[in-house]
Parts: C-alpha cells; structure tokens; sequence
C-alpha cells in the first residue's frame, strides 16, 4: 500500500546515527545516503518498497512534528521491538510508550512508542502472537 514515508529532520547526521540505529535493530538496510542534499533511505532487502526517507524539508523550512502523526515501522517479532525501543533510546530518542502489549488494538499487538530527537513520533510493533517454544 506504502510507496515512501518522508519524516523531515533538523539535523541530519544526528538524524542518520539516530535512524540508522532503528533500522539496524529493524534489519532494514540503507539504500542511500547523500549528504549533499541532504537525505537517506532504508528498504527491505527483497522488496524495492516501501521507503523510509529522512532529510530536510523540501521547501527549506524548519521541520517540525506534525500533531497527531506517527509512523509505525512493523518488526518481525517482540525481541526487534525491543531492541529497536533500546536502539531509539540509546541513540537520542525519547520514549513514548514503553514496549508492551496493547490489547486494546487486539490481543497479540505488541508495540514501543517513541520521538527521534526532532521529536518525531515513531512506533515499532509486531503483530504476531509469540513463537512457542
């Protein structure tokens, strides 16, 4: 359904340490960085979409977090949200809602909310139930 995601950032190279460590945690490789422009893009390894990008806002203006927004990134199992939560936080992010289930959304949504240091909101969820053992 998803082509691209485009999250406007501030300062980028705080912006690429601070998503790099995500999507590292998420197993979502950089397509591209280019610092000239500047702005970077993740992709899963066997799909040519969606992306995720990150520079400055085209029209030059200050990025800001838009109310009410929140992109949701989908990790494969519990043990990615968590790391992907510790990653978030370890590099600059602020927590939003610490990993848990959230039965509210159905009974296997298990979800992490946080801010990148632009203070945009992020969420990274799995909606699987856990593998038995």
């Amino acid at each position: 359904m998803l082509s691209h995601v485009f999250i406007g950032v501030g300062d980028f190279a705080r912006a690429f340490d601070f998503y790099a460590a995500v999507m590292a945690a998420l197993d979502q490789p950089l397509r591209f960085r280019d610092d000239t422009r500047p702005w970077a893009g993740w992709m899963p390894a066997a799909a040519p979409r969606p992306l995720l990008l990150i520079g400055r806002p085209f029209d030059g203006m200050p990025a800001t977090a838009g109310n009410g927004a929140m992109t949701a990134l989908l990790a494969g199992d519990r043990a990615t949200v968590d790391r992907a939560h510790a990653a978030a936080l370890a590099h600059g992010g602020r927590c939003d809602g610490p990993p848990g289930l959230r039965p509210e959304y159905h009974p296997n949504y298990y979800g992490a909310y946080f801010r990148d240091p632009d203070g945009n909101k992020l969420c990274v969820c799995c909606h699987d139930a856990p593998a038995s053992v």
